[in-house]
């Protein structure tokens, strides 16, 4: 096993001055230099003035392509560029605006990729235990020589903690990043791994976000943590806070798979703190990984859960409708301060749930996704819900389809205007999105919509048009996918594991 190295910077603000030493400084002691075409992934989920510490800030940013400049040698460099796409449906040309990366871009001479907006590529994957033999990945992904990858410290409802290795759910466009986004998550990013092999992973961790992903509690970490291993960072990133790596199923899972090392034998941790300094840092920070049931007691929501398909061997969804509708409501919440006491009581059922449903007159009850099933009674009446569940092996990525937010609005729409006198409404979907969860909400809760909030609508109808615009002139110009790409044409996206097997 080859010694991964983590290193571990005390950085007290977003300073991009300060950022660029620190990882220019990583670099050297990693022996790193940027070569061929060198793309750098952030975490830009999604960036709001309401949402400021969701994402990898443009500070951080500045820093690590500065230090990449740094140690830029002549002629190494064929391409420099950023990539990224952004989550609940927003354009990412927006969430780019949003979070002042475009004037960070053009100081450094960086090329802007909007993953849902470019050619979309096959990579085979040759893992015995994946899920799929291949999946989809942006061009530039795929090309990749030198990939930096730059994720946001944070905390996740779906998988616990989100560091380098989940951060990679952002290396698919909306298409086929929700295919296996269920009880399978865990599966699925460790099958990404096999697309690229990051070179660097820059973690911001300067203000850290806990307890959620999209809407997370600031908390003061003031590190920056870099390395040259996936499963090894998010080790250490574990150990931080006081986690077994192990009991984090997907960092465990990509571990067993031979991405890397969870042991810290086979880790070298550096920088100007220790790991027990930096642990002393961390006490105290939330993470996330609860149940729905639990997430919404005291509130006007009352939610209910029940196991997904039998055939999966799972008594809960941790990957799929929960952990989005948890986000889907501190959404809302950010844009309605008052939305707790005005909210319509609501009940929301995931999975073949088997208990009572405790509705009143009045009440409205949501079977949130395509593996709801109940029969019972509900204020008098006698009501049965059927799953619509689709086994995973008829859900082919060549046929994945893409619904833009005024798509699901509208859908959200006819669908609850259909149901507007009766008391249940079923939602379709493995899984159901956090958009359109959150439309839901807001439509039956009858609370404020974020997404006609006045201050975005402007900036998202500018962005929505310059994407579908973009979108049809490429549809007309290229075919939307591209087969195997041959293994000459690939950069970094062979299929290779930086130590271990396969």
């Amino acid at each position: 096993m080859t010694t991964h190295r983590v290193i571990l910077r005390h950085c007290d603000s977003y300073d991009s001055v300060r950022i660029r030493t620190i990882v220019r400084e990583g670099l050297e002691e990693l022996d790193l230099r940027p070569m061929g075409r060198t793309l750098v992934k952030p975490n830009l989920v999604i960036a709001h003035e309401m949402f400021p510490h969701a994402f990898t800030r443009p500070e951080f940013m500045d820093g690590v392509l500065g230090a990449l400049r740094d140690r830029e040698q002549p002629g190494e460099v064929e391409e420099f560029a950023v990539g990224e796409r952004c989550g609940i449906t927003m354009p990412t040309r927006m969430v780019f605006s949003e979070a002042g990366y475009n004037p960070i871009l053009r100081k450094h001479r960086a090329r802007r990729y909007l993953f849902d907006e470019v050619t979309q590529v096959q990579i085979a994957l040759r893992h015995p235990d994946r899920l799929r033999d291949f999946v989809f990945t942006p061009e530039p992904v795929a090309r990749a020589d030198f990939f930096v990858n730059c994720p946001k410290f944070k905390a996740h409802p779906w998988t616990t903690v989100t560091f380098g290795l989940k951060n990679f759910i952002g290396i698919q466009d909306d298409r086929h990043r929700l295919i296996d986004h269920d009880w399978a998550l865990n599966e699925k990013i460790a099958d990404l791994q096999e697309i690229v092999a990051p070179q660097l992973i820059a973690i911001d961790g300067i203000i850290a976000g806990q307890g959620r992903m999209l809407t997370p509690i600031p908390f003061d970490l003031k590190l920056v943590i870099l390395g040259d291993n996936q499963v090894a960072i998010d080790a250490v990133c574990c150990h931080i806070l006081g986690l077994d790596p192990k009991s984090v199923d997907h960092i465990n899972l990509c571990a067993q798979r031979g991405v890397g090392s969870l042991s810290l034998e086979d880790i070298t941790v550096t920088g100007d703190l220790t790991l027990e300094e930096a642990q002393d840092r961390a006490n105290g920070f939330q993470v996330g990984l609860h149940r729905v049931e639990k997430y919404f007691e005291g509130t006007r929501i009352k939610a209910y859960a029940g196991p997904p398909p039998a055939k999966e061997k799972t008594d809960y969804c941790w990957g799929g409708c929960p952990g989005a509708v948890e986000e889907s409501i501190e959404i809302i919440r950010q844009m309605d301060e008052t939305m707790d006491e005005r909210i319509k009581p609501l009940h929301v059922v995931f999975g073949a749930y088997e208990g009572p449903i405790d509705a009143k007159p009045g009440d409205r009850v949501i079977f949130m996704g395509d593996c709801a099933k109940w029969k019972g009674e509900i204020c008098g009446k006698q009501v049965e819900v059927e799953s619509t569940y689709t086994e995973r092996d008829r859900n082919d990525p060549y046929h994945a389809k893409m619904q833009d937010i005024y798509l699901k609005m509208a859908a959200v729409a006819r669908n609850v205007f259909r149901r507007r006198k009766e008391t249940v409404v079923q939602v379709e979907g493995c899984p159901v999105s956090v958009a359109e969860q959150t439309l839901y909400l807001a439509i039956l809760g009858k609370v404020k919509n974020p997404y006609l909030d006045p201050a975005t609508v402007v900036p998202f109808m500018s962005a929505w048009l310059a994407w579908r615009f973009n979108k049809i002139v490429r549809w007309f110009r290229r075919i939307p996918y591209q087969r195997d790409l041959p293994t000459e044409q690939r950069g970094n996206a062979a299929p290779r594991y930086l130590s271990g097997g396969s």
